[in-house]
């Protein structure tokens, strides 16, 4: 198979994973920087360019779309799907999970397990908004933050108040979320593949530090998931429309909520946690339904 691997650095460690992963299995493999790219659209013949040369007979693409570069990334995604690329993460998937808020609403309607969550506009409406969650702690998050940047833990009312108002001011788009105090800093991540949970971690926030990202000092260690993490994960990855998905979940009194389901989720703590072999299976999948002009949506939506 010929497949595009849209990435702005080929050396970072996922990119460098699945290129690695397709060649060792026999494929034919070109990373390509998406803001490079350009696209004829109003032809009848969709095509995407790459520095003067038309990217054509690729058999699959797979997305590895910064969040900074979101609507560029899903218009040149759109593109090949239009042009009967097979799409490993579809390009309205990838845009449903990177919105947060339709996300939430998303799982929310389907009835999968989410922290409290409220969602305003008016700084008027911001004490009854923390009391719907359940009153402070609460988390506040911008919607547009990614890696833990522009989430925010307010201990006390006042606090959050604060907060809250200060990012109203600033005109950015935030939710307001309680604060699950007994999963104590830590989180699991389950990758998704297929319909399956491939792989898990537990991240665990480092002293101090309520976000368990990896990069912000958190560490990871592998973890046994329960049956009921499990199917949550499967069930949020296939509600946002996503083949391969990295699945965030808290472990709250009640049962997992999920916080966030990420379209290119990172295989470097992944893969170091559990040992496994996660861009080969990645391919594998590739191998098993990257048929030419397999599309769901083939542009649309």
């Amino acid at each position: 198979m010929k497949i595009a691997i849209l990435s702005r650095n080929r050396r970072l460690y996922s990119t460098r994973r699945l290129v690695e992963a397709a060649e060792e299995r026999g494929h034919k493999v070109r990373v390509i920087d998406i803001l490079r790219c350009y696209m004829n659209i109003a032809s009848h013949k969709p095509m995407v360019y790459y520095r003067g040369e038309a990217l054509e007979d690729f058999d699959a693409v797979i997305p590895r779309i910064g969040a900074s570069v979101t609507f560029y990334g899903a218009a040149v995604l759109r593109q090949f799907e239009m042009m009967g690329v097979f799409p490993l993460n579809e390009s309205v998937a990838l845009t449903r999970s990177r919105d947060k808020l339709r996300s939430l609403q998303l799982l929310s309607r389907r009835g999968i397990g989410l922290p409290v969550t409220g969602f305003a506009s008016k700084p008027d409406d911001v004490e009854h908004v923390i009391s719907l969650v359940g009153g402070a702690p609460v988390v506040v998050k911008l919607l547009e933050g990614t890696q833990g940047i522009g989430v925010v833990l307010a201990e006390t009312q006042k606090a959050a108040e604060s907060v809250i108002e200060g990012f109203m001011g600033l005109k950015a788009n935030i939710l307001v979320q309680e604060f699950i105090k007994e999963a104590g800093g830590a989180d699991i991540r389950c990758l998704v593949v297929g319909g399956k949970v491939v792989a898990a971690m537990k991240r665990q926030g480092a002293p101090g530090e309520f976000r368990s990202n990896l990069h912000r000092g958190g560490s990871a260690n592998t973890v046994k998931i329960t049956p009921e993490e499990r199917s949550t994960a499967v069930r949020a990855a296939s509600i946002m429309g996503l083949n391969v998905a990295g699945v965030d979940m808290l472990r709250a009194n009640h049962g997992p909520v999920v916080m966030e389901v990420n379209s290119s989720p990172g295989l470097e703590g992944i893969e170091s946690s559990s040992g496994k072999d996660v861009a080969g299976m990645i391919i594998k999948f590739i191998e098993d339904e990257g048929k030419k002009g397999k599309t769901a949506t083939r542009g649309k939506g």
